[in-house]
């Protein structure tokens, strides 16, 4: 008898029944895989708890719910933080990088700029990555920034 390709001789004496091979001494049991499920890691991080006042003892806040009206919209990264980011480069350069960006990544430029201008006296040179959807402000803005950006309820 030959074997069929991708079959092993184990399984040759496998029985044919109603299409299917059924293999003897094999029990499947579900009673037992809860055991298993919780060794398996999440696949999302959960939804962080509802509290009865914000801002948290951290600064945290969550997003606005319905998300507010600009032609905007910054997303939260997967731990629920706003994702404005320190970033040094050249071992000297100091830079602020916003990321997840959807929408016109303009209009947020701008009013960024007019921000930063107010903050801090003059306008710092910002470069827009529309194709990776993130924001470079040159200088170290990431506190303001964040705190800017939930209180306009992103």
């Amino acid at each position: 008898m030959a074997i069929p390709r991708g079959v092993f001789k184990s399984q040759e004496s496998a029985e044919l029944s109603h299409g299917n091979l059924q293999y003897p001494g094999i029990v499947e049991s579900t009673e037992e895989y809860r055991f298993v499920e919780r060794l398996i890691p999440p696949t999302r991080v959960p939804e962080p708890p509802k509290h009865g006042t914000y801002p948290t003892p951290s600064g945290w806040r969550p997003p606005q719910d319905p998300p507010p009206a600009f032609p905007y919209f910054v997303r939260r990264s997967r731990m629920h933080n706003i994702p404005v980011y320190r970033k040094m480069t050249h071992g000297c350069r100091k830079l602020t990088v916003i990321r997840k960006i959807e929408g016109d990544i303009w209009a947020l430029e701008k009013e960024v700029k007019e921000f930063l201008t107010e903050l801090s006296g003059k306008t710092p040179p910002t470069q827009v990555n529309e194709i990776a959807c993130f924001i470079l402000i040159k200088g170290y803005f990431d506190e303001e920034l964040k705190k800017w950006l939930m209180d306009k309820g992103f």
